[in-house]
């Protein structure tokens, strides 16, 4: 069995994230523009789909405020335990996850009461519809959250929600979700798009 094949874990400090963190592009990078930052603006953020917390961790090792919502016990306890582990790492990252607030629940229950300039949505994305294989990680993680039949709902009440915007991020090819408006503006990477509504 290869290191790729291992429990899955959210790890912020090695790997892909640790690498994000030192060379990823500061606030220039796709999700921190989507999410509001520029200069002089650092939105209060919640992260309405937390799962492995990536997205989270780094919008707050660019200042910003971050609640991360989970509702599988499971995803809940892995990100508990990876935030535990940066936290204890020092050299920065104990700033970064005290500026990161893990909660357990439902997202469409907990929005409600919550404050927020910006609400992330990044729902389970629908199955690949050519034959390539989802990165194992991926698969993972669907096997744990299964998928979101509820995006739609979720994405209703942020739009309720949120003070200034909701940013949905999804498949760059992937149709748009039925029964909600069309976003304000859009931003594209090669494989994921950012469908932001301005609201408020």
């Amino acid at each position: 069995m290869t290191q790729k094949e291992g429990p899955l874990q959210a790890d912020f400090v090695n790997g892909a994230v640790g690498h994000r963190l030192r060379f990823g592009g500061g606030r220039g990078q796709d999700l921190p523009k989507a999410m509001g930052l520029r200069s002089g603006k650092t939105p209060k953020i919640i992260d309405a789909t937390a799962g492995l917390g990536r997205d989270a961790f780094l919008l707050a090792s660019l200042g910003a405020e971050v609640t991360l919502i989970e509702r599988s016990p499971e995803m809940h306890a892995l990100l508990q335990a990876g935030m535990e582990r940066a936290r204890l790492e020092g050299n920065g990252y104990t700033e970064i996850i005290a500026r990161m607030t893990l909660l357990h629940g439902d997202s469409k229950e907990l929005l409600p009461n919550l404050e927020a300039d910006a609400i992330l949505i990044d729902p389970m994305h629908p199955p690949r519809k050519n034959s390539a294989l989802v990165k194992r990680e991926l698969r993972q993680v669907r096997e744990i959250v299964g998928t979101d039949e509820d995006a739609a709902e979720l994405l209703s009440v942020a739009l309720a929600s949120a003070r200034k915007r909701v940013v949905l991020k999804w498949p760059a090819k992937a149709a748009p979700i039925e029964g909600i408006r069309a976003c304000s503006h859009q931003i594209l990477g090669k494989s994921t798009r950012y469908d932001v509504f301005m609201v408020g």
